[in-house]
């Protein structure tokens, strides 16, 4: 097989695989209710559906002997972008309320810290002596 033809067949799958993750992602865009579930199927469509779109674009340009670095600042661009907005957007539902709030930890005095509680100090303690 030449490269050729091995690069049609790259730019077929990518362009599937592309495809595939922008279908799931308008799916999951309509059935989810949550603004927060909403929010996960686009992000995903924006960082590997339009991806292996743009990478189909750059692997047919190369086929053709024309080279292209608009499709990499496209992706660099909505790489670093996608996370950002979908921030923004979690972090507005959060403030207006839309979404519930996520339960407090269990214990605040040790959660996210190197404290030890008392009680597993014991347990501790015990299981080693």
């Amino acid at each position: 097989m030449t490269a050729e033809i091995i690069g049609t067949y790259a730019v077929g799958l990518c362009l599937l695989i592309g495809s595939g993750f922008v279908a799931v992602g308008v799916i999951g865009l309509l059935k989810f209710n949550d603004p927060m579930a909403r929010l996960h199927a686009p992000t995903k469509v924006g960082t590997v559906g339009i991806g292996m779109l743009l990478l189909a674009s750059i692997i047919h340009s190369f086929l053709l002997g024309e080279t292209s670095i608009h499709e990499l600042l496209i992706m660099a661009f909505l790489f670093v972008t996608a996370p950002i907005s979908a921030h923004f957007i979690a972090k507005v539902n959060i403030h207006r309320e839309a979404c519930e709030t996520p339960p407090s930890p269990p214990r605040d005095d040790t959660w996210s810290t190197l404290n030890t509680p008392e009680a597993d100090r014991e347990i501790d303690g015990a299981n080693q002596g």
